[in-house]
């Protein structure tokens, strides 16, 4: 038998050469035994000294593996709360799908509209991440969850889906996509989740309207204005002065539009 201590680890036992490292202490635990002991399956010293430096170099790199699981992970608050997804998909994402959305469906509509789908899309997006439209599926129920436990009533889901589904749907259409509309499946349960809303006590708005008289400007006027009529705040805000009618028999408001 040759001698251990070599640093290539080999050693020489009848004809064939055999692999002989020591377990490092700290990695001590992982092993039934203190030593690595391996045939090398040659008779050629050369061969075997290249065979038992790669061994040992892929041990090296195994314990270093060991040592590095059981300390803190350096900077690990600059991970990502979730992977980067790869795909192979030459399907449009559905951040594409908005764009294409409204630019045929947006013109001439108002911000709000815009605003509206934007909003709906961004929430996909953070919540399953901006995907090509055939690797979602119904399965993503985690976003009607999400929702929900946003405190979202029912029907404001139902909102949100209507439009992420006419995102959907008109790539589909307008691309000749094979995929199917995956939003499109997600079950939406009826529940009665409208909240009563209660009255204003006629108290309080009796001294709302005393605060307003004593302090006596614009925005005071116009909540006083809101409290007597029970108009919208956008119907008072756009009112003009000739739809104020004050010099007839019965004092009131011609509400239309501008």
């Amino acid at each position: 038998m040759g001698n251990n201590s070599n640093p290539s680890y080999v050693f020489l036992k009848g004809t064939t050469y055999y692999f002989n490292r020591h377990v490092p202490l700290d990695v001590m635990p992982y092993y039934k035994s203190d030593r690595v002991i391996l045939c090398l399956k040659t008779s050629r010293k050369d061969q075997a000294i290249r065979a038992a430096r790669s061994i040992a170099q892929r041990l090296e790199d195994y314990w270093m593996s060991l040592r590095l699981a059981n300390i803190d992970v350096p900077a690990l608050h600059l991970l990502r709360d979730r992977p980067l997804r790869v795909s192979q998909s030459p399907c449009m994402t559905l951040s594409e799908a908005l764009e294409l959305y409204l630019r045929l469906k947006g013109f001439n509509k108002g911000k709000v509209f815009r605003r509206g789908a934007e909003r709906n899309i961004q929430s996909v997006v953070d919540v399953l991440s901006d995907r090509p439209l055939d690797e979602y599926s119904s399965s993503d129920a985690a976003y009607r969850d999400y929702l929900l436990k946003k405190g979202l009533t029912t029907n404001s889901v139902k909102r949100s889906f209507a439009t992420i589904r006419s995102v959907i749907n008109l790539a589909i259409q307008e691309h000749g996509l094979e995929c199917k509309n995956a939003f499109s499946r997600v079950y939406l349960p009826d529940l009665d989740d409208a909240k009563k809303r209660k009255p204003i006590p006629i108290e309080n708005i009796r001294e709302i309207q005393q605060e307003c008289m004593f302090i006596d400007d614009e925005a005071r006027w116009l909540v006083a204005l809101i409290s007597g009529t029970g108009m919208r705040l956008s119907e008072a805000a756009g009112l003009s002065v000739d739809d104020i009618k004050l010099d007839c028999e019965i004092p009131r408001i011609d509400l239309k539009p501008h």
